[in-house]
């Protein structure tokens, strides 16, 4: 094939044209929460068999494994002693899992060595640790990324066990190209379409299936760079979207979205489909079936989200795309966050004094703090903040010298809670329901946002007031429709 073919016919850009490797191929994402202890990793080696052949397969780490792995970092800089029992722990674990699992003594001892070699990696980082007595970015990585290592390995073993034809592939193996920021990458998806066609495409071709660890990616320089806590799921839609993939499915233990948490609200109702912009917002609002990030690649492709539940796999679950309608009720979930934080700079004039936004936004983001969201009066300057980051900040802004404000004040016991649903911003009448039914309750609004977003509102309230809060809107926006 001429140079100009290839480049045509790999160009992740050129979207009129199909890859040479395209099939009608899924990219699945299998949670921690699916792999849960001995009796629900084996429901879910017996349902890829059936749902997973000629597809993607991208993993969390066994559940909990993520967090004994940052433990370990603690105990190896406290005591190098500590160092082997840990390792023990997790070898261990992962052992168990393998023998209550595979159907081939020799697939266990297959599965044994390559764990052994990786928790051989895993301890040369940690007595680094200890020696060095400092953990950087980049080791924080390298280190808490190992446990999706362990999940792939241990899957595709299984179900070798199992008679079928498994592989994995490693991030830094396709790659997985990052912009190289640690601990908050985001994936190059133009470098990471052409070497999938050198790497993860053909290598599926040669397999029933292969499993790829989730969470990571690498750099230009190949470092070990994570997508933050919960990015398995982000990466899933990388590769999904660098991929060409036909659907991204996520599998959980839940059918999807909800009117409401079920926990708050029994009578809540299930949301066939969602708009992209419907499922960023409730996500980053507080809706813990996603990571927030999950929509950004597959946007680009329009490649549909689908969240699948693993107890019931025949069920077709939320359908997550790009226009999802209006609905009649116009709202479509009600979502909250408890970590949330209001920092208040308090000064006079601030619409008219240049530069006083940039300066303490900068203090804070210098600092290596998120800031969610800004609200502007002329007397104060509010950042919605991570519960977290609230002290942090605060003393970041403490160090500006001359200080651009008069007083600085915090306030964590509150709670975010948001209405989300296509259409929101331009149907009348929406916000004045829902002050209705919160001041219904006697219920004080903190502080509220309505325009930056098409698709949702929020406001704080007092944190004791959240179950109040979210039963009213509910009964407003939900049992009134039913009743209509």
């Amino acid at each position: 094939m001429h140079n100009k073919e290839i480049e045509e016919n790999t160009s992740f850009t050129n979207t009129s044209k199909r890859q040479k490797y395209h099939r009608k191929m899924k990219v699945i994402k299998i949670g921690g929460g699916c792999l849960k202890g001995i009796k629900t990793i084996r429901h879910i080696s017996r349902l890829i068999p059936s749902y997973g052949k000629g597809h993607i397969l991208v993993v969390s780490a066994l559940y909990g494994v993520t967090d004994i792995l940052i433990n370990g970092i603690d105990k190896a800089l406290k005591d190098e002693e500590l160092i082997l029992p840990h390792l023990e722990i997790i070898l261990k674990l992962h052992l168990s899992v393998a023998t209550h699992l595979m159907e081939s003594a020799e697939c266990v001892q297959g599965y044994k060595r390559e764990l052994a070699d990786t928790v051989k990696l895993l301890e040369r980082y940690y007595y680094g640790l200890n020696f060095t007595g400092e953990l950087t970015p980049k080791m924080a990585d390298a280190i808490s990324c190992l446990g999706e290592r362990f999940s792939a390995q241990l899957l595709a073993w299984t179900l070798r066990s199992y008679g079928l034809n498994c592989g994995y592939m490693f991030p830094q193996e396709m790659p997985l190209y990052t912009d190289g920021k640690f601990g908050d990458a985001t994936v190059d998806l133009e470098a990471t379409g052409k070497a999938l066609q050198d790497s993860l495409l053909p290598y599926l071709a040669a397999h029933d299936m292969v499993f790829v660890p989730g969470f990571y990616g690498v750099s230009q320089k190949g470092e070990i760079t994570t997508f933050g806590r919960g990015g398995s799921d982000y990466s899933a839609a990388a590769i999904a979207a660098a991929a060409d993939a036909e659907v991204l499915e996520i599998w959980k233990d839940v059918d999807g979205f909800m009117t409401a948490d079920p926990k708050f609200v029994p009578q809540a109702e299930f949301i066939h489909c969602l708009s992209y912009e419907e499922c960023a917002e409730l996500s980053y609002f507080g809706a813990t079936i996603l990571h927030p990030r999950t929509v950004e690649p597959v946007r680009q492709r329009g490649i549909e989200i689908v969240i699948k539940n693993t107890m019931r796999p025949e069920a077709r679950g939320t359908v997550i795309t790009d226009s999802s309608g209006q609905s009649a009720k116009i709202i479509k979930s009600i979502t909250y966050t408890e970590d949330i934080a209001i920092l208040k700079v308090h000064a006079s004039g601030v619409g008219y004094r240049p530069g006083i936004l940039s300066i303490v936004s900068g203090a804070i983001t210098d600092a290596a703090l998120n800031i969610k969201s800004v609200v502007a009066t002329q007397t104060c300057i509010s950042f919605l903040l991570s519960k977290k980051d609230l002290d942090p900040a605060f003393a970041a802004l403490e160090r500006i010298q001359p200080r651009p404000y008069r007083l600085l004040e915090r306030e964590d016991e509150l709670v975010l809670l948001a209405i989300v649903g296509e259409g929101l911003s331009s149907s009348m009448g929406v916000a004045a329901r829902c002050f209705s039914a919160i001041s219904g309750e006697d219920i004080n609004v903190e502080m509220i946002s309505f325009g930056p977003s098409k698709a949702a509102l929020y406001f704080l309230l007092h944190r004791d007031k959240l179950y109040q809060g979210v039963h009213a809107l509910h009964q407003t926006f939900f049992a009134a429709a039913q009743q209509a």
